[in-house]
């Protein structure tokens, strides 16, 4: 979109996501449908072992929990972390089956090691390369973020992020990041040659 239409242009994520507006994207049909779209795509890309078998899978940027409920009619159990209070407060409402945690992604999660099956984000990674206050480095925050969520999946567990990169110089930072926080992979483009419909899946 243009530049203004973005919206970490608007407020850092805690903020822009208030009361109205969280209750706004939770009812709205569109919104339900992208986000429903994007996790099943998201857990697809997970490739996870077909054994019937619940996982237990990381919803890192949950908000009010559209995508974790993707997550529970697929099967598996969820914990989701969020920066918005008012987000969270609309995914107790609602009752999802996924635990919830008020948190900035961005200062690295204190989770016991090698214990999840997997992670999945939709559109909210590209939030941590904001700079929102003075004290924050999008390099640093990029680092913690990756290096906790390294640590927290099972050997050969996957993460499966959805972004929406501003420039190429974003999703390379993005990427180059976790590689070196010890992923291998990259990005997948879904519907490359379309601006409107083109996804990444990193």
């Amino acid at each position: 979109g243009r530049h203004g239409d973005r919206p970490e242009h608007t407020a850092p994520p805690e903020l822009f996501y208030d009361g109205e507006e969280s209750r706004k994207y939770t009812s709205s049909s569109r919104v339900i449908d992208i986000q429903r779209r994007l996790t099943e795509r998201a857990l697809e890309l997970l490739a996870l072992p077909d054994d019937d078998e619940p996982k237990l899978l990381l919803d890192l940027g949950c908000g009010s929990g559209l995508s974790g409920e993707a997550i529970t009619e697929a099967g598996h159990v969820w914990t989701g972390f969020d920066i918005s209070p008012h987000m969270l407060e609309v995914a107790q409402e609602k009752e999802v089956e996924g635990d919830l945690c008020h948190h900035d992604l961005g200062h690295g999660m204190c989770l016991r090691p090698g214990v999840f099956d997997g992670a999945i984000s939709i559109s909210a990674v590209q939030w941590l390369c904001n700079a929102d206050r003075s004290s924050h480095n999008p390099r640093r925050r990029l680092k913690r973020f990756f290096d906790s969520l390294y640590r927290c999946l099972a050997r050969g567990a996957r993460a499966v992020l959805q972004i929406y990169p501003e420039t190429p110089e974003q999703a390379e930072l993005i990427t180059t990041t976790a590689m070196r926080s010890g992923f291998a992979g990259g990005l997948v483009v879904d519907y490359p040659n379309s601006t409107r419909a083109k996804k990444y899946f990193l």
